[in-house]
């Protein structure tokens, strides 16, 4: 199937529209801020390591911070896809506490990703948005604040208690590296980001993961998405032009030598003796 880059502009810092009018597959993205989302036209699927989440057309999404994921994006039937979406800051959502005086007094686990309810507020709010994605005018730093500040504002008007989901401003804490690395090892994403991901500085994730796993990161990931690849190749039938983007390699060229240095055989070869 053929596939397009998609057209991603941000149009100012917090604010970004993406278009595309045949499916793309969009990279390993690393989430660091929370997200407000407007599925316009087309759906967008969401690859995480253990679901996969469909946000339909006209559905509106908050994103939880610090989530790593895949992107699938589909146009419509009329041929286009388009999602709007508002990044959420740390340093405007701090302001926001502090301004009209929010303390959390003890956290709640709040889900990766909420689908809002169609709300009024939160429609008018997105086509509000349209005269800047059309350039018919423009944001001044000022007004790009206060649309930010309105979003909040209106996500708390809409549920109170997404107070618990916006003002967390707790630092990731140690997790299971191991653990996690087994379950994410397939997204092709730099080594800074497993260890925010698992609460770490670069140098302690690197220290941790020697200690845990014998071998470097870089070569345990290597031979983790080759060893799934020849399993997958060997007993599922799979293709390696089908696979390699899914197990982190970022070009076929580079998946078929990688293979070959290992096994000693190509892919081929392995399905040839079948």
């Amino acid at each position: 199937m053929t596939m397009m880059e998609t057209n991603k502009e941000f149009i100012f810092e917090n604010l970004a529209y993406s278009c595309a009018f045949q499916q793309h597959r969009g990279l390993e993205e690393f989430i660091p801020e929370h997200i407000l989302g407007f599925q316009k036209s087309g759906e967008t699927h969401i690859i995480e390591a253990d679901r996969r989440t469909v946000i339909e057309e006209n559905t509106i999404v908050l994103v939880k911070k610090n989530q790593l994921m895949r992107t699938m994006k589909y146009p419509s039937s009329l041929g286009k896809y388009e999602f709007v979406s508002i990044i959420l800051g740390r340093k405007e959502l701090r302001q926001y506490a502090f301004e009209n005086k929010f303390i959390l007094e003890n956290q709640h686990k709040v889900k990766n990703m909420l689908f809002l309810k169609e709300n009024d507020f939160l429609n008018s709010y997105f086509l509000s948005l349209t005269p800047y994605i059309n350039k018919s005018k423009e944001a001044t730093p000022k007004l790009a604040t206060l649309k930010i500040n309105e979003a909040i504002e209106i996500l708390l008007h809409v549920d109170p208690d997404l107070k618990y989901f916006l003002f967390d401003f707790s630092k990731p804490y140690k997790i299971d590296l191991e653990k996690f690395m087994n379950k994410n090892y397939m997204f092709n994403v730099p080594i800074s980001t497993f260890a925010i991901m698992t609460g770490r500085s670069t140098s302690s994730f690197k220290r941790d993961f020697v200690t845990i796993f014998n071998t470097t990161p870089k070569r345990w990931l290597l031979e983790k998405r080759l060893e799934e690849a020849s399993y997958l190749i060997k007993y599922k039938n799979e293709k390696a032009v089908d696979i390699y983007l899914d197990l982190g390699f970022e070009n076929l060229s580079h998946f078929y030598t990688a293979f070959k240095n290992k096994y000693g055989i190509t892919t081929s070869e392995i399905l040839s003796k079948k």
